[in-house]
């Protein structure tokens, strides 16, 4: 079905040259939030450079041919350097290969897509780049939650966690008194602090708050609870990453729209 659609739309789909590497982003995780790029490019690609969030089922699209080289960074644990693979970028393409960098979400939005970017274009190797879905927004969409909302919200931040068990990083302070919906990656192991920090700053103990885990897959888990209780409520359930943190009071609409929904269905039968 897939090769049969791609032959279809010979026009959209650009020519991965040899010598180029692709940056692209496969989307939160569910196969069906890939791009045309992005399955074009799988199915062009000499050698797929992927991170450890990326779903087999995504890299099933690839020419069986094709080289896989696991390139995953997880909080926590260890991993290959950035600068690592950058090296690995350029010295594929200077081989004359069609190299596929294929990162989770979208590479841009805290996947250090820009790092990588900046690496090729320093080393003279030509690149393109095909955004995906940010996890930070698909994820919550495919879990009845609004980033934004009519009433409720005309902006929301994207954060990331990862520097927050530190003394460095955002002022979480000076985030709590916007008053806005705070979404996060790479925050699980920060939660305590970073929760402690919001309402420190004003933010209500009850705020809504939602975690993700493995957004969109079969395996996902979704935890509700609220600001002053999620990093113990975390603990007990066993939650981690990768995981989103949802923090406001979009997550409150996720109750009323599963509700809605079920009694729409039940009235449809």
């Amino acid at each position: 079905m897939i090769g049969r659609m791609m032959e279809d739309l010979p026009g959209l789909m650009p020519l991965f040259q040899p010598g180029t590497v692709w940056l692209c982003g496969a989307g939160p995780g569910d196969p069906g939030h890939l791009t045309l790029y992005v399955i074009s490019a799988l199915r062009q690609a000499d050698v797929i450079v992927h991170d450890a969030l990326i779903d087999p089922r995504v890299l099933d699209f690839a020419r069986p041919e094709a080289e896989r080289i696991f390139a995953g960074k997880r909080g926590g644990k260890p991993s290959i350097a950035q600068d690592e693979i950058c090296d690995t970028l350029v010295s594929l393409a200077r081989r004359n290969l069609r190299v596929l960098r294929l990162k989770g979400g979208d590479p841009f939005v805290f996947g250090r897509g820009g790092e990588e970017m900046l690496a090729l274009a320093e080393a003279g190797v030509p690149f393109k780049v095909f955004p995906g879905i940010t996890s930070g927004l698909g994820g919550l969409a495919m879990a009845s939650i609004p980033a934004t909302m009519r009433g409720i919200n005309q902006a929301v931040i994207l954060a990331t966690g990862q520097s927050a068990d530190h003394h460095t990083g955002l002022d979480w302070i000076a985030l709590a008194r916007l008053n806005l919906p705070v979404i996060l990656y790479m925050a699980v192991r920060a939660l305590p602090r970073i929760a402690d920090q919001l309402i420190a700053g004003g933010m209500a103990p009850e705020t809504p708050t939602a975690v993700i885990e493995n957004a969109t897959l079969p395996d996902e888990r979704i935890l509700i609870s609220r600001l002053d209780r999620v990093a113990t409520d975390l603990q007990h359930s066993a939650f981690g990453p990768p995981a989103l943190v949802v923090i406001g009071e979009v997550v409150r609409l996720r109750e009323q729209l599963r509700r809605l929904a079920f009694q729409a269905a039940r009235e449809a039968v």
